[in-house]
């Protein structure tokens, strides 16, 4: 019992301030190789950024561990640079090959649903970045200008609950994403592999740790992990999609059309 204590008081925290870089760089790298970001949910940057984002200004309420700050602050700057790169590689909007690219075109495939005012599904690039300046901005005026308001209790723990519900919705997308598509093409299995493996760390140490962890953690984790666990099983049901049908041989053409032949000599 004393090796696993120390191995959720010192081995959880290193590993969870390392996941950002563990959990993406993949991901990063194979959008940058393959000049496509095809396949990929850019709402999981989206999510990540304002869920760590709002981790972070709920810090200087909650004081909760160093570790799950760090963590927060290193995920800031990893999904900024995922940002970027889907940004600059994202492919024309639509279907193609059967996958559906939604988050980069301004309405759905079927055109039935829009979001308001076609949020974070922009084409030009400018008001994504615009959008996390004025969410950063407008937390960092309240914190600096407005005291009064940012160490109540109340404005803390809305900063922590609606954070840490935002993260525990990341895999939602992904997860409608592939079942539409019936495909997981696009999303890495080694983003699958560090959710699930950070799953398992971080419900020991959530409920292990003898650190400060709100129950707000607590819960939002337990959901994201089954909805990890459903992700899993759509890879084990979808992998990367139905095979292409092969195209047929010149000996089948020839078959065919002697069969076709035959068949109007018959008739006449």
């Amino acid at each position: 019992m004393y090796l696993v204590s120390l191995a959720l008081e010192y081995g959880a925290p290193i590993f969870l301030v390392s996941s950002p870089v563990t959990s993406y760089a993949d991901q990063i790298y194979s959008i940058h190789r393959t000049r496509s970001s095809a396949g990929f949910s850019l709402d999981i940057p989206l999510i990540m950024l304002v869920a760590s984002i709002l981790k972070v200004f709920y810090w200087f309420g909650a004081y909760y561990s160093m570790s799950l700050l760090l963590q927060a602050a290193i995920m800031v700057v990893v999904q900024v640079i995922l940002l970027k790169v889907a940004l600059d590689n994202r492919p024309m909007p639509g279907g193609k090959n059967g996958i559906e690219h939604a988050p980069f075109s301004s309405v759905e495939a079927d055109g039935a649903f829009s979001r308001p005012y076609n949020f974070w599904q922009w084409r030009s690039a400018k008001p994504y970045w615009m959008f996390l300046a004025y969410l950063t901005g407008a937390l960092f005026f309240v914190h600096v200008f407005l005291p009064p308001i940012a160490q109540s209790e109340l404005y803390i723990n809305l900063l922590g609950y609606v954070g840490l519900a935002v993260e525990a919705i990341l895999p939602v997308p992904q997860v409608l994403a592939n079942q539409k598509s019936r495909s997981c093409k696009g999303f890495r299995l080694s983003v699958l592999a560090s959710w699930l493996i950070g799953d398992a760390f971080k419900m020991s140490y959530f409920f292990g740790s003898q650190q400060v962890i709100p129950w707000a953690f607590r819960m939002c984790g337990i959901f994201q992990c089954i909805c990890d666990c459903y992700l899993g099983m759509q890879y084990w049901m979808f992998g990367s999609g139905p095979t292409p049908k092969a195209a047929p041989s010149s000996q089948e053409i020839g078959e065919a059309r002697w069969g076709a032949d035959e068949k109007d000599i018959r008739l006449n």
